[in-house]
């Protein structure tokens, strides 16, 4: 029995023990634990050229015009017209600045002109510096409608002398050129947030 006895006080020592170390890890302190979360909604990008959001449009001026008097609307020394290039911001939640260039150009015809803003230029290139532009993010209309027209005068220049340099070009020009095409590059950014 003493045998027995020993073993019941050393189980209960074990016991008290055990107990104390898991008490005392229980209450030792108190303690919570709170979980959250970090959250930001992320601006939405959205930039659209002529209803497109990644194609390289091409115009030819050839399809821009409507007149009887030239067989398939081609273009010829007294034809004139205009394109659009429509810039559509309207589900962006950010400002967009916007470049227009113009690449891959074929067959130009010197005397033929760009009209834009009420001042004419004589190539695309001299053009693209103009066509660049800003639609801010809390704009009330974020879509922007550019129209550039093109002339090709009839005659060109206002000596006798230069009208008939200017035809014997034109006459040339007509023997050797095609179809007039370019492509149109716009390309937009983010407008850098402010502090």
């Amino acid at each position: 029995m003493r045998k027995h006895k020993k073993i019941i006080i050393v189980s209960i020592a074990l016991i008290a023990i055990v107990m104390s170390f898991v008490g005392g890890q229980v209450y030792a302190k108190y303690m919570s634990k709170v979980n959250g979360q970090g959250t930001a909604d992320i601006a939405h990008w959205s930039f659209k050229v002529n209803e497109q959001e990644n194609k390289i449009q091409t115009i030819s001026l050839k399809s821009t015009i409507d007149n009887n008097t030239l067989k398939g609307n081609k273009i010829a020394p007294g034809t004139e017209g205009s394109f659009q290039i429509k810039i559509d911001a309207n589900n962006s939640d950010v400002g967009i600045n916007y470049i227009i260039n113009f690449e891959n150009e074929t067959s130009k015809p010197t005397n033929l002109k760009f009209l834009y803003d009420n001042k004419t230029y004589n190539t695309l290139e001299e053009l693209k510096d103009k066509l660049t532009g800003v639609i801010n993010a809390n704009d009330n209309d974020k879509v922007k409608i550019i129209t550039v027209g093109w002339n090709w005068s009839y005659e060109t220049g206002t000596t006798k002398d230069e009208k008939d340099k200017n035809d014997e070009i034109d006459t040339r020009e007509a023997k050797t050129l095609n179809d007039y095409t370019f492509d149109v590059i716009v390309t937009g950014t983010q407008v850098e947030p402010k502090a």
